[in-house]
């Protein structure tokens, strides 16, 4: 059983949808495994939707941590201050022993000393090797290159921002249908909005799948690398195909 510490900062709804969708999975055993603790960056009280996130938690009866960053965020220790706070984190987090932490709607920097110590995952909105930065520079560079394929990957966290080892990733065309024509009346708008329609629909099927993939052995994580069944490195596990069966239905 895959012993998972799940990361938000429970800032708006998707975080509890997110949540929602995994534990569903877990009591239905497409997830063969357990959510040992939930650790956000907020405390009750700071904000109206984290609170509603914390509710959500205790309803499932999952150990809630929280520890606020801004009691570390002081003037004067701009650099030294996310490596103070992630100490802390991590006495918080070490008796819970997880096997992964996913980072999902996690709105702080992890230091080198916490990725380090623990297998964590994040989702970056991009294919492997494809532009770094927020989603919605990634669809504009992947517009300005003229790109064939966009997609998603859940990456191995490190302090190089979204390029630790791929763990899974999903691909899809965006030359075909819906996107042929406007590319030619060069109507970058309407492909920003397609593009990010197309890949939100599979993000949340991603981060499943890929959980569902690691507590079933399909795909692991040894010595930050990572196998397939048969114990031989791969560059990432696509599951394009699975993905694109659970994204029919919500692109109608």
């Amino acid at each position: 059983m895959l012993n998972i510490g799940w990361f938000s900062t429970g800032r708006d709804e998707a975080a509890l949808q997110l949540l929602q969708a995994v534990q569903d999975k877990i009591r239905s055993s497409d997830i063969n495994g357990k959510i040992s603790f939930v650790f956000s960056n907020r405390e009750p009280g700071e904000a109206q939707e984290s609170d509603l996130f914390f509710e959500l938690v205790r309803s499932y009866n999952i150990p809630l941590v929280c520890l606020s960053h801004k009691k570390f965020k002081t003037d004067g220790e701009e650099k030294g201050w996310r490596i103070k706070y992630d100490r802390e984190v991590n006495k918080r987090i070490e008796p819970f022993a997880p096997d992964l932490c996913v980072l999902a709607g996690y709105m702080l920097i992890v230091s080198e000393e916490l990725c380090q110590k623990y297998d964590m995952i994040n989702l970056h909105p991009a294919p492997p090797c494809g532009p770094t930065g927020s989603w919605q520079e990634v669809i504009w560079m992947l517009i300005q290159n003229k790109a064939d394929t966009a997609g998603a990957m859940m990456h191995l966290v490190t302090p190089e921002l979204d390029r630790g080892q791929v763990v899974s990733y999903c691909l899809f065309s965006i030359k075909g249908a819906p996107f042929a024509e406007h590319w030619c009346n060069d109507d970058k708008e309407m492909l920003f909005r397609l593009i990010r329609q197309h890949e939100l629909a599979r993000e949340f099927p991603l981060i499943i799948l890929t959980l569902q993939s690691l507590s079933r052995g399909e795909v692991s994580i040894k010595y930050r690398k990572v196998i397939d069944a048969q114990g031989n490195l791969i560059s990432g596990y696509n599951i394009s195909d699975k993905i694109d069966e659970e994204v029919k239905k919500n692109l109608r």
